[in-house]
C-alpha cells in the first residue's frame, strides 16, 4: 500500500511502497477516507517532539471503513464507518483503569509511536475503534479525532461552568472548536485571540468576539471587553511562549489557564500578581479521552458542532502536497484544518 513516511527528522516526508498490516484477533483494519494534517505533525517532522523511530508513518487523526475485523472482534462488522481514538492503550493498567489512558504504561500514539494515517490502510485494537454517524463526513470525523476531542478534553480540564467567560488563544484547527464547545457547554461569552484575520472572522461566525493581537496587547483588550475582571478560562492553543503568558494575564480571580500548544520553551509569571493573589491556576492538557469521544461524535452529529463552513481544505495523498500543508502549518497559515481524503 501507499504510506507518506517520515523518513529522518528535519527531512520531507517521503511516499514509500508498504505491506498491507496483518490482522490480529483483536485488530481492526481500517480503508482509510481521510487523515488530518495537524500542527503536532509539524513538530515531529521537525524532531521538535521525536517519534519513536523512523521510517513511519505520520497522521493520528483518521476516518474511514472497516476493510477486515479480527476474530474476536464483536464491535464492527467489514464496511462500517468508523474513527480512530488515536492512542493505543493496554486497558489494564493503573491509569486505564482510573480513565485516563494518555498515561498508559505502554501507551502508543498512532503516526508517532506506531504507522498512522497517511497511508491507505491502518490497523489498530477494537478499543481504539468509535462507529463514525452516518450524519458525520469522514474528512469532519478524522479532524474530531484530534482537534476537537484535545479542545474539549482542555473544557473538561479547565471545569468551565455555564454562565463563564472563555478566552481562546489561537484560531487554527482547535480554535475553532475550542468556540464552538465553549458556547455549547454554557460559556456567556467567547473571546477569540489571533493575529489572522481570516480565522478572526471565521471564529466571529460562530459566535465570537474577536481580539486581533497584531494591533494590541490582547490581555488589555479582554480586561476592556470584561470591565477589567478578565476571563474565567483561558486556553493556549499555539505553543509559544508569549501567548502562554498572554493566557495567565487574562484570567480573573479564580481563573483557570489550560496550556494546551507544545514547545520546548519557557515563560515566565509573576506569582504573586498573576497566580496567588488571584488564586489562579495554570493547568497542563495532555491529549484526549476514549470516554470523551462519544459526546464528541453526538455533538457533531447533531450540528452544535459544525466544521462544515470553511474549516476544511482536502489535498490528495501525495507527498508534496502533504509537505507544502506541514511547511505552511509551521509559518502558522491561513489553513485552519486540512485533511488528506483517498
Amino acid at each position: 500500500m501507499k504510506a507518506i513516511r517520515l523518513i529522518k527528522s528535519g527531512l520531507p516526508l517521503e511516499t514509500q511502497e508498504v505491506a498491507i498490516p496483518q490482522v490480529g484477533a483483536r485488530d481492526v483494519l481500517i480503508r482509510i477516507s481521510a487523515a488530518g494534517i495537524c500542527h503536532s505533525d509539524v513538530h515531529y517532522r521537525a524532531g521538535v517532539s521525536p517519534v519513536k523511530s523512523s521510517p513511519l508513518t505520520l497522521g493520528h487523526e483518521v476516518a474511514g471503513t472497516v476493510e477486515k475485523a479480527g476474530a474476536d472482534v464483536v464491535r464492527f462488522a467489514d464496511g462500517e464507518r468508523v474513527c480512530v481514538h488515536y492512542l493505543v492503550t493496554c486497558g489494564h493498567c493503573v491509569f486505564c483503569e482510573a480513565g485516563t489512558e494518555q498515561f498508559c504504561t505502554v501507551a502508543q500514539m498512532i503516526g508517532k509511536h506506531r504507522d498512522g494515517g497517511y497511508a491507505e490502510f491502518i490497523i489498530v485494537p477494537e478499543r481504539s475503534v468509535f462507529h463514525l454517524p452516518d450524519e458525520i463526513p469522514f474528512e469532519q470525523g478524522a479532524i474530531l479525532m484530534c482537534s476537537s476531542a484535545t479542545s474539549l478534553h482542555a473544557l473538561n480540564k479547565a471545569r468551565l461552568r455555564s454562565g463563564e467567560t472563555v478566552a481562546v488563544f489561537g484560531v487554527g484547527g482547535l480554535g475553532i472548536s475550542a468556540v464552538q464547545l465553549a458556547r455549547t457547554l454554557g460559556a456567556a461569552r467567547v473571546f477569540a485571540v489571533d493575529i489572522n484575520p481570516r480565522k478572526l472572522e471565521l471564529a466571529g461566525r460562530f459566535g465570537a468576539i474577536s481580539v486581533d493581537a497584531s494591533t494590541g496587547n490582547p490581555v488589555e483588550k479582554i480586561q476592556e471587553l470584561t470591565g477589567g475582571r478578565g476571563v474565567n478560562v483561558a486556553l493556549e492553543l499555539v505553543g509559544l511562549p508569549v501567548t502562554m503568558r498572554q493566557a495567565v494575564q487574562s484570567l480573573a480571580i479564580l481563573g483557570r489557564a489550560a496550556l494546551v500548544g507544545l514547545t520546548r520553551d519557557t515563560f515566565e509569571v509573576a506569582p504573586y500578581s498573576e497566580l496567588l493573589n488571584r488564586e489562579a491556576e495554570i493547568i497542563g492538557v495532555s491529549d484526549h479521552l476514549a470516554s470523551e469521544i462519544p459526546l464528541l461524535l453526538d455533538l457533531a452529529r447533531t450540528r452544535k458542532l459544525d466544521l462544515s463552513h470553511g474549516v476544511i481544505r482536502t489535498v490528495p495523498l501525495e507527498a508534496g502536497a502533504v509537505n507544502g500543508v506541514l511547511d505552511h502549518l509551521e509559518k502558522f497559515g491561513d489553513d485552519v484544518r486540512v485533511v488528506i481524503t483517498l
